[in-house]
């Protein structure tokens, strides 16, 4: 005969097992998505330290924000440095150039011999053009009036938006970076995080 103690306890396991079951494996609706990456430009709130005018760029989330206005900015998807090569700290856009010429520096050349064979021994610079690695544009990043030979530059590789491949260089897709170039003067400042 089942009594109501017996049954009132053989309900409360089950309930309780149940339960423990739900918190062990929680339900793919209340997982969480991470967001999806998106290198479209695009208007977004920024925080209220960047000044309208200054340049932004967030390596580990791979995005560009140009301010646009106190509290707002223009976002661009961006492919930053492999670890070990990326530029961190401020600098100021005191070079721009359209379809710009590119020789890789020494050490990148020492870095993979085979790559920059062609540059090896000489003073090759590639010129500008669809197929130059700096791609459409190229802005020249200089700390105290000496250039840091980092830049933002378009690409010949539009598949590294979004992730740590270039020799420290701030990649973007070609369309993204003319844009940009028409937007910034010489004299911006840029913050890399």
């Amino acid at each position: 005969m089942v009594s109501r103690r017996s049954f009132t306890s053989s309900a409360l396991a089950a309930f309780s097992a149940a339960s423990l079951a739900n918190l062990a494996l929680p339900s793919p609706a209340l997982a969480k998505e991470p967001p999806v990456y998106d290198p479209t430009p695009q208007f977004v709130r920024i925080k209220k330290q960047f000044l309208p005018g200054e340049i932004l760029i967030l390596t580990r989330s791979y995005y560009l924000y140009f301010v646009t206005e106190q509290r707002k900015a223009i976002r661009y998807g961006v492919g930053v440095g492999k670890a070990g090569l990326e530029f961190t700290g401020s600098a100021i856009i005191q070079r721009k150039a359209e379809w710009p010429s590119w020789r890789p520096t020494p050490e990148m050349i020492e870095r993979s011999p085979r790559s920059y064979a062609r540059f090896a021994g000489n003073s090759y610079v590639q010129p500008g053009g669809p197929d130059n690695p700096l791609g459409a544009r190229a802005l020249y990043l200089y700390q105290n009036g000496v250039d840091t030979y980092f830049r933002i530059h378009g690409t010949t590789q539009p598949e590294t938006i979004g992730s740590s491949a270039s020799n420290g260089c701030i990649r973007m897709l070609n369309e993204h970076v003319s844009d940009l170039y028409n937007r910034v003067p010489i004299g911006t400042k840029v913050t890399v995080l």
